[in-house]
């Protein structure tokens, strides 16, 4: 069964790393390179995570396959992945926490800072909580070797309500790419470039989901603090998926074969796709670092500003407020699946 659902989920990201595009052969490919892969760690918490902290205030349910965390007046929550991880695919669904939510921040997130405090890598989906009435936002960060002073973020208006319904994020981390998304769309692609250097990601990282208390900058700067008297806050995390490139616990060796490795290297962003992308992007991103001239007056190097930078103000910010997409619904089609 968990071979199946593995199948089920990356046989689009598995076609295109054998470069088929006909059914018959599609399927074929699709199936011989499913035939290689371990089975991926079983959805169970204890299985696969640990708690890292909130005791009481994590709680699992649905014989593990369900986790919620929650933030009070006395602590949030977290857990990570048991393993570490060198490449991959990682992706969990999550529902959010409801009603007044300034100042909480829920991240799911990569990271390897308790192995490499001076020089981690991080990649990360951080969701930043509003007033009532206005929508969540999500930051997306990549950060290399430490080099937080090179902060690479981006924020978004979701177009949909996350405390309605889970919704699944993910993160595609290869040698050479890193890609976020939701719910199947692609929002955001990081291609490794010689500039970059060793500030691209590439050490083992683990995987993380945390709810905490960001009063200090996570609305408007700190403006609305977390308010208690709404408390708890929760957020449910489901479908938690670990498929990569484990290490060793000791050497740090990795402990999976060339082919699982270079199934995440090959993969492909079809046309489709990318297109899904710049259209996401155009209508919700509401910051770009690379077009904060006022923190980066020269842009970092990967940075590749064209005309676009008009439609942001001199902070990053976006011009419009339209582009926070509020009061719209996102129509996923065809073209925006990635799985």
């Amino acid at each position: 069964m968990a071979i199946r659902c593995l199948l089920l989920l990356l046989s689009p990201l598995l076609a295109s790393a054998a470069g088929v595009s006909g059914g018959g052969e599609e399927e074929e490919a699709v199936l011989a390179m499913a035939a290689r892969l371990p089975r991926p760690p079983a959805v169970s918490f204890l299985d696969g995570y640990t708690q890292l902290f909130g005791d009481s205030n994590l709680a699992l349910h649905g014989d593990g396959k369900r986790v919620r965390i929650s933030l009070d007046e006395r602590t949030g929550a977290g857990f990570a992945s048991q393993d570490a991880y060198l490449h991959g695919f990682f992706s969990a669904s999550i529902k959010l926490p409801a009603d007044y939510a300034a100042g909480v921040v829920v991240a799911f997130y990569m990271s390897n800072g308790d192995v490499y405090e001076k020089t981690h890598d991080e990649l990360d989906f951080e969701f930043l909580g509003n007033i009532k009435g206005r929508e969540w936002r999500v930051q997306t960060n990549v950060y290399g070797n430490g080099s937080t002073s090179v902060g690479r973020e981006e924020r978004y208006g979701l177009w949909f309500d996350p405390t309605e319904d889970f919704h699944r994020y993910a993160i595609l981390w290869s040698h050479d790419r890193i890609v976020f998304y939701i719910d199947e769309t692609p929002i955001r692609e990081v291609q490794r470039t010689k500039s970059m250097g060793v500030q691209f990601p590439s050490k083992p990282m683990s995987l993380y989901a945390t709810i905490w208390d960001g009063s200090s900058w996570a609305t408007s700067g700190g403006r609305y603090k977390v308010n208690y008297k709404y408390a708890p806050f929760v957020a449910e995390f489901s479908e938690l998926m670990l498929h990569g490139c484990a290490v060793d616990t000791l050497t740090r060796a990795p402990m999976c074969t060339p082919d699982i490795a270079s199934i995440h290297n090959a993969v492909a962003m079809s046309g489709k796709q990318r297109s899904a992308m710049e259209r996401f992007r155009t209508k919700y991103m509401t910051y770009g670092y690379c077009y904060d001239r006022l923190r980066y007056p020269t842009p970092p190097s990967e940075c590749n500003v064209g005309p676009e930078a008009e439609l942001f103000l001199p902070t990053g910010e976006a011009r419009s407020m339209e582009r926070r997409g509020r009061g719209r619904r996102h129509r996923r089609g065809p073209a925006d699946s990635a799985f």
